[in-house]
């Protein structure tokens, strides 16, 4: 299966297909060019070593897994390596893992040497449904979430459904939050097949829609000035949940980001129908559908948010199955939206 962003000279192709990680080179030049091959701790090894083992001039560098690599400090040591690598503005980097990876990857790329080549090879679930498309670059900066970035374009995207069967079954549902969020807002099919039971039965299905969704979203959008809004839908009380209870850092027990962002779609769908469905298709998967947090502490970063301008705030809400709304609301606002205790 194959999908190409249609961004005029910066267009790309998003190439799915099961082992099409070994064929790297078919789908862009590997050779007379250094390749510096970003990954982690925690994605299995062979993956980068099935890219190097294409590159006669490439080097893998592996951060810590975790939220915690996309820091200033991680950021300068990939960059500090890429420079040690003696690499030129004509050399590329190449992300594989989760999106962690991809947006440090995607922003060493964007800001080395002003901007080098970027390919993007994601080994998650929620990479392949999201974050590997779109060009959104980034690293946090303390509790905030990628709030130093750049928009910078992958060369090409290789979408290798074979990874995600090293993947844990936590982290493998985790992923499937953000593809229910793009049902729910864009692609009534694409719940269904939520609905129907078993997504491991679907997910190569369920990828294309979803990448379908953003890339036809992104197109129209590319530097979210407006419609491209509506991808942060859950994200905004999500963002906020993840701060005070998701896994980054020293903190080893929470929330991953998935859980964080479907437990943050729920008090913005105003169906109680289909927010009724949508709790089911999350307990099916096994993601939460309340948690005991600190209120106030969720508050406080959601009004650091990106979304956020002084006393109002940016929330994406789904008044039905396949379309939604943004809505700028005060941040005085925000405290009823947070029923995040109570189950409906």
């Amino acid at each position: 299966m194959k999908l190409t962003m249609q961004l005029g000279n910066r267009s790309y192709d998003i190439i799915m297909k099961r082992g099409c990680l070994a064929n790297l080179y078919q789908f862009i030049n590997l050779s007379n060019r250094k390749v510096f091959i970003l990954t982690d701790s925690g994605v299995p090894a062979q993956y980068a070593q099935s890219v190097l083992a294409q590159c006669p001039d490439g080097m893998v560098y592996t951060v810590p897994q975790g939220e915690g690599s996309k820091s200033l400090k991680v950021f300068g040591q990939v960059q500090q390596a890429m420079l040690d690598f003696n690499m030129t503005r004509k050399d590329l980097l190449v992300s594989v893992g989760g999106g962690v990876i991809g947006d440090l990857g995607g922003f060493c790329a964007a800001t080395y040497m002003r901007g080098i080549d970027f390919v993007n090879c994601p080994t998650t679930t929620l990479s392949q449904v999201d974050s590997s498309i779109g060009g959104k670059t980034a690293i946090d900066l303390g509790e905030t979430k990628n709030i130093v970035g750049a928009f910078w374009q992958p060369k090409v995207v290789l979408v290798d459904f074979d990874t995600l069967e090293t993947l844990p079954r936590r982290h493998y549902v985790n992923g499937l939050a953000e593809a229910v969020k793009m049902g729910l807002i864009a692609d009534p099919e694409l719940f269904a097949l939520f609905e129907q039971g078993k997504p491991e039965d679907n997910i190569e299905q369920i990828i294309y829609r979803s990448l379908r969704v953003k890339k036809n979203v992104v197109e129209q959008d590319e530097r979210e000035q407006g419609q491209r809004a509506c991808l942060n839908f859950g994200h905004t009380i999500g963002h906020g949940i993840e701060a005070v209870k998701g896994i980054r850092g020293r903190r080893t027990n929470g929330l991953f980001h998935g859980e964080c962002v479907a437990l943050g779609t729920l008090p913005m769908i105003e169906d109680k129908a289909l927010a009724k469905r949508a709790r089911a298709v999350y307990r099916s998967l096994g993601l939460p559908v309340r948690t005991g947090v600190d209120k106030k502490k969720v508050l406080a970063y959601m009004q650091h948010d990106k979304k956020s301008r002084g006393d109002t705030i940016t929330v994406i809400k789904v008044p039905g199955l396949g379309c939604w709304r943004a809505d700028r609301i005060p941040t005085s606002e925000l405290p009823a939206l947070l029923g995040i205790q109570e189950e409906g």
